[in-house]
């Protein structure tokens, strides 16, 4: 073996499993259900892309050159604007687009300059990409729903929070931010469910109301894959702290990390037409009330879910127990556990399935139960 192929193994022996790919059994299951599979496992938009940006994409095709990775300036005004309406941010902001989201979140703690000895925060229950990109860097990852009683390099905060869709009230995020400060964290405050409240409406890190308009340290991350369908386009934002932008625009030139140009163009129209938006965030709204009215029915709890893109239910049993007996029906979710320990008793569902989907999973679960 290599010396190059061993290192390649030991920085991939770091990692934890991608742990959709248990579900291939179960997956299995549900697919040879009479009426086909329904995947509610995975937040994959399905919907059309509005034509609007499909024009916009089409009509910066011819694209020879290389583009900005700071984004064009039509971009970065169009950023700014929708960070300042959306966010309510107020002051410097450096903005900055990104590959989607995820990339960012998996290579923040590196491009922070984090590594052994440095210990990064994440939520008790989320994303597991915040536990790989601590481990990529190889700090240490703490799981807390509260400032710790120790101090730490990197806070991810994520309302609406996925897989649970909690809100995070602003007095909770300001105490995060007052710690932060007093500790030397940097906050990255992952927002690419801030366009879907339900019962309740989220707040930016960047609004006022939590950071007293200063944004130093903080970092806000969007994304337009669920608000805008562009998850195939890989169209994403950071904004925030002017400096700690302008670092990451400075390593993100040494490495490549560029938005194609035809996609920036998309985004410009994306992030400056609501009307798209706010026809899709309806659409999921009605597959929302469906879904969550035949689970209750059944005798699922839902908990949290007041805001973003996923039911977070139970039957008070094992998650994967759950799992499984929606499989029977045809049906595939995600066990909690996949997000962390405190998941284990849930599931989550995803509203990406089309309408008639939906529909097929809402009768099952009620004729079936």
């Amino acid at each position: 073996m290599s010396r190059a192929s061993a290192g390649r193994r030991r920085v991939a022996a770091g990692l934890p499993d991608v742990p959709w790919d248990r579900l291939e059994p179960l997956k299995a299951v549900a697919a040879a259900h009479p009426g086909g599979l329904v995947d509610l496992s995975m937040g994959t938009p399905v919907d059309s892309v509005d034509p609007l940006l499909q024009a916009a994409l089409g009509n910066a095709a011819d694209s020879p050159g290389y583009p900005l990775t700071a984004g064009s300036l039509a971009l970065r005004d169009a950023m700014l604007a929708y960070v300042r309406r959306y966010c309510r941010a107020e002051g410097e902001l450096g903005v900055l687009p990104t590959i989607g989201s995820k990339e960012l979140v998996a290579w923040l703690p590196r491009f922070l300059g984090l590594g052994p000895g440095d210990t990064v925060v994440i939520p008790e229950v989320c994303y597991p990409t915040y536990e790989v990109g601590a481990l990529l860097a190889g700090a240490t990852v703490v799981r807390a729903d509260t400032p710790p009683a120790e101090p730490a390099a990197l806070v991810w905060l994520n309302s609406p929070g996925n897989p649970h869709g909690r809100v995070a009230t602003a007095a909770e995020m300001r105490a995060w931010v007052a710690w932060a400060r007093d500790c030397g964290a940097v906050i990255a405050s992952d927002e690419c469910y801030l366009s879907l409240p339900w019962e309740e409406t989220p707040v930016s890190i960047l609004d006022p109301a939590v950071c007293d308009g200063s944004v130093t340290g903080l970092l806000a991350i969007h994304s337009l894959s669920k608000r805008s369908n562009l998850a195939g386009y890989r169209a994403g934002l950071v904004a925030g702290d002017a400096d700690l932008v302008a670092d990451l625009l400075l390593l993100r030139k040494h490495a490549g990390m560029i938005v194609p140009a035809p996609v920036q163009a998309a985004m410009v129209a994306a992030l400056g037409d609501e009307a798209h938006a706010d026809r899709q965030r309806e659409v999921y709204r009605g597959r929302r009330v469906a879904l969550r009215q035949a689970l209750e029915k059944t005798g699922f709890r839902i908990e949290h879910s007041t805001a973003g893109l996923y039911l977070w239910a139970t039957r008070d049993e094992p998650g994967l127990r759950t799992v499984e007996w929606l499989a029977d029906r045809g049906i595939l979710a995600v066990p909690g556990e996949f997000y962390g320990p405190a998941g284990e008793p849930f599931v989550r569902l995803a509203l990406t399935a089309s309408d008639e989907r939906i529909a097929a999973a809402a009768d099952r679960i009620l004729e079936l139960s």
